[in-house]
C-alpha cells in the first residue's frame, strides 16, 4: 500500500489547517520536522530552535488568521515551520541559497511575513506597533509576538512589555520557554487557574465586580485596592512568576508546547480577550531529532551534515591545511593576553562559543561575563570595568554592535575609556542574509572622537593588534622633572578590531611588522614602477593578491598596501601615497557610504593629490543571500572584480568594464 501524499503538499495557505483532523495535524508536524531536518542537513541553517516550535506554529495558524492577524517571530530563526505553512513548501529546498528563501521572515517573500526580524528582543515592540496601527485605522485584527526566554534578556523587550501593559491593547505575547521545566503539582494548578481566568464568564464577572467595588460609598477605592492586592497575593502563590501580571498582562501557563490541541484551545480562549496576555509555553529545542535534542546548543546554527550521523558527518569542506577561522585566532590571542595580564576580562552577549570566548571562560571563569542578549548593557558594563582599571574586551558580532551605538558613543567614546571591541563577522557573512551582514561598523564608528579601528589580515596580526590595544599608554605630558617617572596611564579611547567570518590566510612577514599608529604595511611595493596601488582592508588580502596577479597578466603592475588603521590615519603619509600613483583604489569590506574609501577620496581632494583615487566597496542597499564568496563576487570585491575595477578606472582609451570582464573570463584559471 502506497503512503498517502504528503500533507504539506496540500497546504497552500494557513487556512487549509482548519480542515485537518487532530490526527492529521500530528502527522503534519512529523512531516514538517522531517522536511526541516532534511533541508538544513543540505543547506545549513538554524535547526534546534525550529524543531522546537512546530506544534506551536501549527496551533497559531490554526487559530489566528494571517495575514490579517499579525505574527511576529522574535529573532526569526525559528520561522521555518511558518514558511512551510504559508505557501513556501515548494521553494523550501532553496532555503538560505542565493536567490532562494531567506532563513528569517521577509516581507518581500510573503504577505504572511508581516515584519522582518533577525536581531533579538524586537518582536513585542513590533507587534504592539502593528496592533496599535491597525486599531487606529478601525481594524479588529490581533497581533502575536513569539519571543524566547533568551530574547527576554534584551532590554527592548521589557520596554515594550511596559508600554503594552500601559496601552491595554489585546496583544498576545507567547513566551517560548525551552529551558524551564514544569513543576508537576504547582504547574498543574497554575494551568487550571489560568484557563479559568480566560473564560468569558470570568472576564464578565470581573468587569462587573470591579465596577461595583469602585462605586461603594466612601470606601470604594480603598476596597478595590485591597481586592487587587489580595488577587496578586493569591496569584503569587500559584503562578510561577507574576511579573507579567504586575505589568498589566493576563498570564496563562506554563503550557506544554508540543500538544497541538491543548495549544489550540488556549489560543482560542485568548483570542476573544480584549486585553494583553502572556502565554507561557514550554518547548524542547531540537524536538524530534535525537542529536539536536541531546545537544541543542551545537545544533542551533549548523552547516550541512548527514541526517543519519548528525554533525559528526559535517559535509562542509575542511579549511585548507593550516588555515583556521579568524574567530579561533582571536580565541588564542585572548587566552595568551589573559595569561600575561590579570586585568584582561572578556565580555560577550550570549555568544560565548560564536565569539571564541569559551576557552577563555574555562580558563578564567571569574574574568568572563556573558550578559545575555543585551549588547547595549555589555558595552556600558565594559565601560564600568574600564573605569575600575581593568582591560575589558567585548567580543560582539559586527551586526550586533549596531544595537549599542549610543552606548559606544556616549558611555565609552565620550568618556575616552579604553574598551576594546572584537568585532567578529565584520563584512559579508553569508547565508543568514541582510540582518546579519557586518557592513556598517566602519561608517557608524569612524566618526566617534577618539575611536581606533584596526583591520587584521592574519592570525599574527590579530594577536599583534590585540596586544597593542591592551598595552597602549598615554603620551607623557611634557618633562616630568627629576625623580622617578610616573606610572604610565592607559591610553584614552576605545579600539575596534574587525575581522571576517572566514579562514585567515597563511601568515607572511609583513603581518608581523610592528604597528605604527595611523599607517598600514606594504605587502608589495615598487614592482616595475607600478602605476596602481590597491589599498585594502585586512579581510580582503587574498582578493587583493588575486587582483594583482590578474593585473600583472595584463601587463599592469600593482602595489599592495594593507591599511591596518582605518582610524586614526597619518594623513600626510596617506596623501603622499595617493600622490605617487597614477591610480589608487581603496578596497574595503564595508558599506561604501561613509566608509574609509570615501574619507580617503575626500582627503585626496583636500590635498590636491595628482593621482586618481577610486573606491570599491559594498554598494548601497541591503545585501542579498549567498555565501561570502558569492557576495564578494556580486559586489565586485573578489579578485576578478577588483582587477576589473582597476582596469575600468585607468585613464586608458578603449578599456571599459565590459571589455575587462570579457578579458578576465577568457583568462586560464
Amino acid at each position: 500500500m502506497r503512503d498517502p501524499a504528503p500533507l504539506l503538499s496540500r497546504i497552500a495557505d494557513p487556512g487549509d489547517l482548519k480542515n485537518l483532523s487532530p490526527l492529521e495535524l500530528n502527522r503534519l508536524a512529523a512531516e514538517i520536522r522531517e522536511t526541516i531536518v532534511s533541508t538544513v542537513s543540505r543547506n545549513g541553517g538554524h535547526l534546534s530552535s525550529n524543531l522546537g516550535v512546530v506544534e506551536l506554529t501549527i496551533a497559531l495558524h490554526r487559530v489566528f488568521n494571517t495575514p490579517e492577524d499579525k505574527i511576529v517571530w522574535d529573532v526569526g530563526h525559528q520561522c521555518y515551520a511558518h514558511k512551510l505553512l504559508t505557501g513556501r513548501y515548494g521553494a523550501f529546498s532553496t532555503l538560505r541559497k542565493a536567490g532562494g528563501l531567506a532563513g528569517f521572515p521577509k516581507i518581500e517573500e510573503s504577505p504572511h511575513d508581516c515584519f522582518n526580524t533577525g536581531h533579538a528582543s524586537t518582536s513585542i515592540s513590533a507587534a504592539l506597533g502593528l496592533l496599535a496601527g491597525d486599531q487606529l485605522r478601525g481594524g479588529t485584527a490581533r497581533a502575536v509576538a513569539v519571543i524566547g526566554d533568551g530574547a527576554l534578556t534584551g532590554g527592548l523587550a521589557y520596554e515594550a512589555l511596559s508600554h503594552a501593559g500601559q496601552l491595554g491593547l489585546p496583544l498576545v505575547v507567547i513566551l517560548n520557554d525551552n529551558k524551564m521545566s514544569i513543576s508537576p503539582n504547582v504547574g498543574g494548578l497554575s494551568k487550571y487557574l489560568s484557563r479559568l481566568s480566560m473564560k468569558a464568564k470570568y472576564q464578565s464577572f470581573r468587569r462587573k465586580f470591579d465596577s461595583v467595588a469602585k462605586k461603594l460609598p466612601c470606601i470604594g477605592n480603598v476596597f478595590f485596592d485591597l481586592v487587587i492586592r489580595l488577587k496578586r497575593a493569591v496569584k503569587a502563590v500559584f503562578y510561577t512568576d507574576n511579573f507579567f501580571v504586575d505589568l498589566g498582562f493576563e498570564y496563562v501557563g506554563p503550557i506544554e508546547g508540543h500538544q497541538i490541541q491543548r495549544l489550540v484551545d488556549v489560543f482560542r480562549d485568548v483570542r476573544r480577550l480584549d486585553r494583553p496576555v502572556v502565554i507561557h509555553v514550554i518547548t524542547r529545542k531540537g524536538k524530534g531529532y535525537g542529536f539536536a535534542e541531546d545537544d541543542p546548543g551545537n545544533y542551533h546554527g549548523v552547516g550541512s551534515f548527514c541526517m543519519a550521523g548528525g554533525l559528526s558527518t559535517d559535509r562542509r569542506p575542511p579549511p585548507a591545511r593550516g588555515l583556521r577561522p579568524f574567530t579561533d585566532a582571536f580565541s588564542r590571542a585572548m587566552l595568551q593576553a589573559a595569561q600575561r595580564d590579570g586585568r584582561v576580562v572578556g565580555i560577550t552577549a550570549a555568544m560565548e562559543k560564536g565569539t571564541g570566548l569559551a576557552t577563555f571562560h574555562k580558563a578564567f571563569p571569574r574574568r568572563f561575563f556573558d550578559v545575555g542578549i543585551a549588547e547595549a548593557h555589555a558595552v556600558t558594563f565594559a565601560a564600568g570595568l574600564a573605569r575600575q582599571g581593568l582591560k575589558p574586551v567585548a567580543a560582539i558580532y559586527s551586526t550586533f554592535i549596531q544595537r549599542a551605538t549610543d552606548q559606544v558613543i556616549h558611555d565609552v567614546g565620550l568618556q575616552g575609556l579604553p574598551v576594546i571591541f572584537a568585532l567578529d563577522r565584520a563584512g559579508f557573512v553569508g547565508e543568514d542574509g541582510e540582518t546579519h551582514q557586518g557592513l556598517f561598523d566602519i561608517s557608524l564608528f569612524r566618526p566617534v572622537p577618539g575611536m581606533t579601528i584596526l583591520t587584521p589580515a592574519g592570525e599574527n596580526e590579530l594577536s599583534l593588534m590585540l596586544d597593542w590595544a591592551l598595552n597602549r599608554t598615554a603620551e607623557p605630558a611634557g618633562d616630568p622633572g627629576p625623580g622617578p617617572a610616573p606610572d604610565p596611564k592607559p591610553a584614552p579611547g576605545p579600539v575596534m578590531i574587525r575581522y571576517p567570518k572566514t579562514a585567515y590566510p597563511a601568515d607572511i612577514p609583513a603581518f608581523a611588522e610592528s604597528l605604527e599608529p595611523g599607517r598600514g604595511v606594504w605587502i608589495r611595493q615598487g614592482r616595475e614602477k607600478a602605476p596602481v596601488c590597491i589599498a585594502f582592508t585586512g579581510s580582503l588580502y587574498p582578493e587583493a593578491l588575486d587582483a594583482a596577479a590578474l593585473l600583472e597578466g595584463r601587463g599592469i603592475g600593482a602595489d599592495l598596501y594593507h591599511l591596518r588603521f582605518l582610524k586614526p590615519v597619518d594623513e600626510d603619509y596617506l596623501a603622499a601615497l595617493m600622490d605617487r600613483y597614477e591610480l589608487t583604489v581603496f578596497v574595503e569590506e564595508g558599506i561604501r557610504e561613509g566608509g574609509f574609501g570615501e574619507y580617503a577620496a575626500e582627503l585626496a581632494r583636500r590635498r590636491n593629490c595628482a593621482g586618481l583615487v577610486r573606491v570599491l566597496a559594498a554598494e548601497g542597499g541591503f545585501t542579498a543571500l549567498g555565501t561570502r564568496r558569492e557576495l564578494l563576487h556580486m559586489n565586485g570585491l573578489d579578485g576578478e572584480g577588483i582587477a576589473a575595477g582597476v582596469l575600468a578606472f585607468l585613464p586608458e582609451e578603449g578599456v571599459g568594464s565590459r571589455e575587462v570582464r570579457q578579458w578576465i573570463a577568457a583568462e586560464p584559471k
